[in-house]
């Protein structure tokens, strides 16, 4: 059985397991949790994420390095960014659309008790001037994803400027690129327990009520990802990366579970990059460059949560957003997909900021929490899909170039 099937196969067991809990044996759920799932789940996302920094490290200086071009790497990082915010507008502006057609918040909802602490976001402007690290081991050992990638980034354009000064650095990356891929491979050994465990808590610790009463807002978030997903995404797939859409889905599935079950676009890179580069022939330096880039600020099933969050909220407290309020989400939202980037809870800062902007309670956030684990598995699949669409698309520019 290949790994992609085992790992459906304990995606599909962790259900039908989590909705025993949560129905019939509510009783034993925690103890369930506590002692078994939650500790297989969490080993699986830590042994993930202890490769995550390594592998931007590697793949970034290996990525900028192999394009040795300073055009074309400029070329390259212009492409990749205003890949990610069009398409992120884009998004939004299909959740917003839908919202409106289907009009989710429209019916009762308890509003008391609906509390939620807001977290203060930084400034866009501060964020961008600390992507510069002032240490960056620092950055390494605190995780801070922006300031790793600017660090690598311009570790690798010193390595392709130096050439064959530094081709001993160069070899010893190659090679540490190599061991940590082969780790990759032995934690995937993993994943069908990792899957089985993560989503029998989700499902496990949502009760039917909760589930059946957010059921509108559900549909409507889960619409606007498969949508996004078929239209937009197809049509890029298609016209701009030469391939067939379904063939697609069919060749970076495995990296699409992996991102279900983990709800992380982070702890899902290594898993992403090796299927981009092996069944969407996609150039070491092109996946190392633009698909780490794309896991820290391109969130495009995270703008359709917020785009679909906001005029829900807005309807449930009966307030009508006019078309400046909608353009001030849109531009929020995009903005926000880089301006927070290297923030711990990203999603829920993204919306308390948007909130704020057009003048709805951020502790009405409340209201969509109860269902944001489950809808958070979903939209991490639509976010990593965007980044392999993307390093497609670039490496269908570049060969056209080249031609």
């Amino acid at each position: 059985m290949s790994l992609t099937r085992k790992i459906l196969l304990g995606m599909g067991l962790g259900i039908v397991f989590g909705l025993i809990l949560n129905l019939w044996m509510s009783g034993t759920y925690e103890v369930v949790r506590d002692y078994v799932l939650q500790p297989v789940g969490t080993l699986f996302i830590h042994l993930i994420q202890m490769l995550v920094v390594p592998i931007v490290i590697v793949s970034l200086i290996l990525g900028t390095a192999g394009i040795s071009d300073p055009k074309k790497l400029g070329r390259i990082g212009v492409r990749t960014v205003v890949f990610f915010l069009l398409t992120t507008t884009l998004a939004l502006v299909l959740s917003l659309s839908l919202a409106y057609i289907i009009q989710p918040g429209n019916g009762s909802f308890q509003l008391e008790g609906a509390t939620f602490e807001a977290r203060e976001a930084p400034p866009v402007v501060e964020t961008l001037l600390n992507i510069v690290p002032k240490n960056p081991f620092a950055s390494l050992t605190e995780g801070n994803m922006l300031q790793v990638i600017f660090f690598s980034i311009f570790i690798g354009f010193a390595l392709s400027r130096l050439g064959g000064k530094a081709d001993r650095i160069s070899k010893l990356v190659e090679q540490g690129n190599e061991v940590l891929m082969y780790l990759v491979q032995v934690v995937m050994k993993l994943a069908p327990y990792g899957a089985f465990a993560l989503i029998a808590v989700a499902i496990g610790g949502q009760g039917t009520e909760a589930i059946l009463a957010m059921g509108k807002y559900m549909i409507v978030v889960l619409l606007a990802l498969l949508l996004h997903v078929l239209i937009s995404y197809g049509a890029i797939i298609r016209f701009l990366g030469k391939m067939n859409p379904l063939q697609f889905v069919q060749r970076f599935s495995p990296a699409m579970v992996v991102a279900f079950s983990t709800s992380s676009s982070s702890a899902t890179l290594p898993v992403s990059m090796e299927t981009a580069q092996k069944e969407l022939k996609v150039p070491k330096s092109i996946s190392g460059f633009v698909q780490p880039l794309g896991a820290t600020i391109n969130m495009d099933g995270t703008a359709i949560m917020q785009g679909v969050a906001t005029v829900f909220i807005a309807q449930v407290y009966g307030m009508e957003l006019g078309f400046a309020a909608l353009l001030t989400v849109v531009l929020t939202a995009t903005l926000a997909s880089i301006g927070t980037a290297g923030v711990p809870g990203v999603g829920l800062i993204m919306l308390s900021m948007v909130l704020l902007n057009v003048g709805l309670p951020v502790e009405a956030i409340a209201l969509v929490l109860g269902v944001d684990r489950l809808l958070d598995m979903c939209r991490t699949a639509v976010n990593i899909t965007g980044d392999a669409a993307c390093a497609l698309y670039v490496t269908k520019s570049e060969e056209k170039l080249s031609a």
